[in-house]
């Protein structure tokens, strides 16, 4: 079967893997073995073994990670990488997974679904970074958007009421937390499959196709200025959501020189994130305003409601609160259960807050 199609300007020209000579990446180190690729041979690395420090010439590193890469950019990380990045024009994670399948993405930023859902339909992959906000209650990624027209002032409104829901994405995830939260079960909502991408959840919730759905950042802002004065409205939701992670495909991280730029590329990430925090001004004028339209305003509330990051050195806690997630998700769909600690590849485990230490 031919792998699946993604628009053709989301992944870049296709990039063919250089030849990796051995000695380039010390093969002599425990892990690293020549393989035979489709078109050129690589060095192999295994998934316990150390992972390598310098990236060979040749590499490119194909990303998928729209607002890091403005971070990215306006911080100066961009000047330090050694190697090629390639930005794909691709979020979240159906985008992502599908990528991935294809061929065609190294390395994506989601929050905690994909990982699972991911391997939940045949694909290994793994967690190489987790971002979180400190005091996340108060600062969530999601609001309840309200249809204009529909009444909902609180978690127990919900029954009855169309909710947009899509499984292998966070918004997913939280629509089944905050039913278990109100007490509540998908017997007493009506659930309708959508993929939240783009404005599809805002069109829903103004076409009335929807009563509720988890709106985010940007889409918080825009759904409140464009149907405002329609009856829209937005309402918390009082849970934690913020977890936001990259991942990579098991067979990626298994290419050495691959493992070795992602290494890189986790460090320079977790810097751009620090300097978005201590550049706040700048950060709103030139991505909020200038890059995305909207107003200093806008920009500004998106700036106060992220608050301040947070990048754990130690990934227990991270895992524990995966877990629980897992077996949610595991009991009111269907699927096995997994181990949480499997989606993360511990080698990576304090590189990013090693790299910000002192920052």
């Amino acid at each position: 079967m031919s792998p699946p199609s993604i628009p053709s300007a989301a992944a870049g020209p296709v990039l063919r893997r250089r030849t990796l000579l051995a000695a380039a990446l010390g093969v002599a180190a425990t892990g690293l073995t020549a393989c035979a690729g489709r078109d050129t041979p690589t060095v192999q690395l295994a998934l316990d073994a150390p992972l390598p420090v310098e990236v060979p010439d040749g590499t490119v590193l194909r990303v998928g990670d729209k607002e890091t890469q403005k971070a990215i950019e306006y911080s100066g990380e961009i000047d330090r990488f050694t190697f090629e990045v390639s930005w794909a024009n691709i979020s979240g994670g159906p985008q992502t997974i599908e990528a991935f399948r294809a061929d065609a993405l190294d390395l994506g930023a989601v929050a905690d679904i994909p990982p699972i859902h991911a391997n939940w339909t045949g694909l290994p992959v793994k967690i190489v970074a987790s971002r979180f906000r400190q005091d996340p209650v108060n600062h969530p990624i999601y609001q309840l958007g309200i249809a204009p027209g529909v009444t909902v002032a609180s978690l127990a409104d919900l029954r009855g009421k169309k909710i947009a829901y899509s499984p292998g994405q966070a918004q997913g995830a939280l629509v089944l937390r905050v039913l278990r939260q109100a007490g509540l079960t998908k017997s007493d909502v009506r659930l309708v499959e959508l993929a939240s991408t783009g404005d599809v959840y805002v069109t829903a919730l103004a076409s009335r196709q929807v009563d509720v759905a988890p709106l985010g950042g940007i889409q918080v802002k825009r759904y409140q200025a464009k149907y405002g004065r329609d009856g829209a409205t937005t309402i918390p939701h009082g849970l934690r959501d913020d977890p936001g992670h990259l991942y990579a495909p098991v067979a990626v991280l298994q290419d050495a020189a691959k493992a070795a730029a992602i290494r890189e590329y986790v460090q320079h990430w977790a810097r751009a994130l620090i300097w978005v925090e201590n550049n706040p001004d700048e950060w709103i004028e030139r991505y909020y305003v200038q890059d995305q339209g909207l107003t200093r305003e806008d920009g500004r509330w998106l700036v106060e409601n992220a608050g301040v990051p947070d990048i754990p050195a130690s990934w227990t806690e991270v895992i524990a609160r995966h877990q629980q997630t897992i077996d949610l998700l595991a009991a009111e769909t269907g699927n096995r259960p997994l181990r949480a600690k499997d989606l993360y590849d511990l080698r990576f485990e304090s590189l990013a807050a090693d790299a910000i230490k002192g920052v």
